[in-house]
């Protein structure tokens, strides 16, 4: 059984302070998950509860470290907080939706929704700062330090602070007693400066300015937001920073933006989007302008009394009359299976600040273009400034169930032997529509897998320089990635035909950029392959010698070396567009990159809902994947196996091969699909190549073939 720290802790009967004290001084050997979290199960409470035994120690050892306390996601106050309201959303999400895996809540807020969605990829948006911080300290996936976090705010609260600065300079006696402005800008100049230096990576800087944030808000002299505070007040509480305790088990392929929505929407895919718009004139930022200023710690000049800075960039069209226009674009432009949109029904019930800038029946004809609507209710207590006489308030959820949209079909960002990008349209029809989860067993350059309709695959491959390449598109954003192409083109002084012509580099289309490109190209594979460390930067270099590379194909020798020459094209603009929809999709979507033996695949994970895919390398062709003995009559008959054991257990596989090619047959999978008279063979037509090596002849006829195991309409 596993425990959290708080629950072991309990169990050992001593604080949870000193539980990670014991740990610190590696008291026992406690393991730690893929996140970096001490794994606390039965094995770590035996060895401690023997060691406290033997050596009598009691809680008035256990008070000597000093204490903290801990916070959860919902301790914040927030206009429109949906804490309270969490039951019935997802009551209607469980009873309405199918085939959830990914959510995006794309305004997201505090982001209370998303944190009843951990067991789901989730996807976050807001455009403030100060919340897409705390999305990054809940729900980003990267490893953190909670002994460094804890001992970090344990001193923080320790801390007397004497010297002024920025928010003691602007902020004291107003929404903090000066004191506690000394603290806070202490503490927010400390963070930078530790992140800075390297001591801390990005969700530990997260979760420090999260504490943070939470502490300010416990001890404000305000009534809830900082559109203004309490004079003449006697400030009685100080700031003290909880710790942070995220969900242990987040899905590793989360994502946190910090955009105003309508300029991304369009490039995120989700099985299920909620939506929380402002309803009113209200402008968050106004209301939040100070917890806005630490989070950035830009040290901006501030206005009027309320001490507010410059917040133009910030403002919302959704509290504004263009709010009904940017709910439209936006409600166009979101690829779901589900639409969830939270509005209250406060159209004509409060002054007009309060009221809501878009109608029901704007709703109703907004979210019916995009499929069927239903409404569904619950009463609630609104916030008021006082001013408006609200009552029979009700919070409403407007599901909208997507009209069967079919998934847009996009090229792999890489040109990979074998892909089967132009036959999509042949297979995909044949694919089960329903499955809950997809293996791209062979994945190779991924076209099969980033197209299948399901949002949850594993796409698994034997390559390792493969799968490390997709890794890092799937943990560095796109922004990074783009910033690091351009910037390093730009070091090896590479052609960009896109920014800057033909012409400029003496070069022309139809003899392309090879000769110019050539020693810049050897230099960046020379310093590629005096490479020892497989980080980022070693497989963003392999990117780019691929996109610059004869046939732009991933090719190693018996060295381990990257071999293949200059080539005659550039990072031009059909690259950069196949690689940003290929980013986006792998941002949007519940994927996970293995390199693994297909044979150690553990099929129990899996159920009669799911599909796998198998294009595994062709035994009787000669593509690279095939050289060095890279595909043995061994492999094809274990990988026959392996689809019976699947077909034994009632999950759907469908096979690519070819049963002849170039006047070769493969006899093994003829005599197979013989035996199995059940599993359905579908001809498909071999009229597609992604090299520039095409065969001739008549007697060179190739036949390729899909093979399934289950049922296919009009079949």
């Amino acid at each position: 059984m596993h425990y959290s720290a708080t629950e072991m802790a309990k169990k050992l009967d001593i604080s949870r302070s000193y539980l990670y004290y014991l740990k610190k001084n590696n008291v026992v050997e406690i393991q730690e998950n893929e996140q970096g979290h001490p794994i606390w199960n039965d094995a770590v409470y035996e060895k401690l509860y023997h060691y406290i035994r033997k050596n009598h120690i009691n809680n008035k050892v256990c008070t000597q470290k000093p204490q903290y306390k801990t916070t959860k996601i919902n301790n914040r106050r927030y206009l429109g907080n949906k804490y309270k309201l969490l039951p019935f959303i997802t009551r209607i999400v469980d009873k309405e939706c199918t085939g959830i895996s990914t959510v995006a809540d794309i305004f997201a807020g505090t982001g209370a929704v998303s944190s009843a969605f951990t067991d789901k990829k989730l996807i976050t948006n807001d455009i403030m700062y100060s919340n897409y911080i705390c999305h990054l300290a809940w729900f980003s996936p990267e490893r953190y330090s909670e002994e460094k976090i804890i001992d970090m705010i344990v001193d923080y609260n320790k801390k007397k602070v004497l010297e002024d600065n920025y928010m003691s300079e602007h902020f004291a006696d107003t929404y903090f007693s000066l004191e506690d402005c000394r603290k806070i800008g202490y503490i927010r100049q400390d963070i930078e400066n530790q992140y800075n230096k390297g001591r801390i990576n990005q969700r530990e800087r997260a979760l420090l300015i999260t504490s943070l944030l939470y502490a300010m808000d416990k001890i404000a002299n305000t009534c809830g937001h900082y559109d203004a505070y309490r004079q003449g007040t006697t400030f009685e509480k100080h700031l003290e920073l909880y710790v942070p305790v995220p969900d242990t088990n987040l899905n590793e392929n989360n994502v946190c933006y910090n955009m105003d929505i309508n300029d991304i929407a369009s490039a995120i895919e989700a099985d299920l989007v909620y939506i929380d718009p402002p309803y009113n004139s209200r402008q968050y930022c106004d209301a939040y302008h100070l917890l806005e200023n630490v989070a950035r710690w830009e040290k901006p000049e501030v206005f009027g009394v309320a001490k507010k800075m410059d917040r133009t960039a910030l403002k919302s069209a959704y509290c504004t009359q263009k709010a009904v226009k940017v709910f439209e674009q936006l409600i166009d432009s979101i690829h779901a299976k589900y639409i969830l949109l939270s509005y209250n029904n406060m159209a004509e019930k409060g002054n007009e600040r309060s009221n809501a800038k878009i109608s029901d029946e704007d709703i109703i004809r907004i979210l019916s273009k995009k499929g069927t609507v239903q409404v569904f209710s619950e009463n609630y207590k609104t916030f008021s400034t006082g001013k408006s006489d609200i009552q029979e308030n009700q919070e409403r959820l407007f599901l909208c169930t997507c009209n069967t949209d079919k998934k847009s079909i996009i090229p792999s960002a890489l040109n990979y032997t074998g892909g089967k990008y132009k036959l999509l349209p042949q297979i995909l029809p044949y694919f089960p529509k329903d499955a809950d989860k997809v293996v791209d067993l062979f994945c190779g350059g991924c076209n099969v897998g980033i197209n299948v309709d399901c949002n949850k695959v594993l796409f698994n491959d034997s390559n390792t320089h493969l799968i490390g390449l997709l890794n890092t598109f799937r943990k560095l954003s796109k922004k990074e990635i783009l910033k690091w192409m351009f910037d390093t083109i730009n070091h090896y002084q590479l052609s960009l035909v896109s920014q800057f012509g033909y012409e400029y580099y003496g070069c022309d289309s139809s003899s392309g950029v090879g000769s110019y490109n050539k020693a810049g190209y050897n230099k960046l594979r020379d310093d590629f392959n005096a490479k020892n460390k497989m980080d980022s930067e070693y497989y963003l270099m392999l990117y780019l010698l691929i996109v610059y590379s004869f046939n732009n194909q991933l090719r190693f020798n018996q060295k381990g070396e990257f071999n293949l020459p200059v080539g005659k094209r550039d990072f031009n603009s059909k690259m950069q567009e196949k690689l940003g929809a290929f980013i986006d999709r792998i941002k949007s979507s519940d994927y996970q990159f293995t390199n693994q033996d297909f044979r150690q695949i553990d099929v129990d994970s899996y159920s009669e809902k799911s599909f796998f895919y198998a294009d595994p390398p062709y035994l009787i062709t000669c593509a690279s994947y095939n050289e060095q003995n890279g595909w043995t009559k061994k492999d094809e008959e274990d990988l026959l196996a392996f689809l019976e054991q699947l077909d034994k257990k009632g999950i759907r596989f469908a096979l690519s091969n070819v049963l002849e090619s170039k006047g070769k047959k493969n006899e093994i999978l003829s005599k197979w699909i013989l035996k199995h008279k059940q599993f359905k063979v579908i001809p498909l037509n071999y009229n597609y190549s992604n090299s520039n090596y095409h065969t001739k002849g008549r007697n060179e006829i190739t036949k390729e073939v899909l093979i399934v195991n289950y049922k296919v309409e009009n079949l």
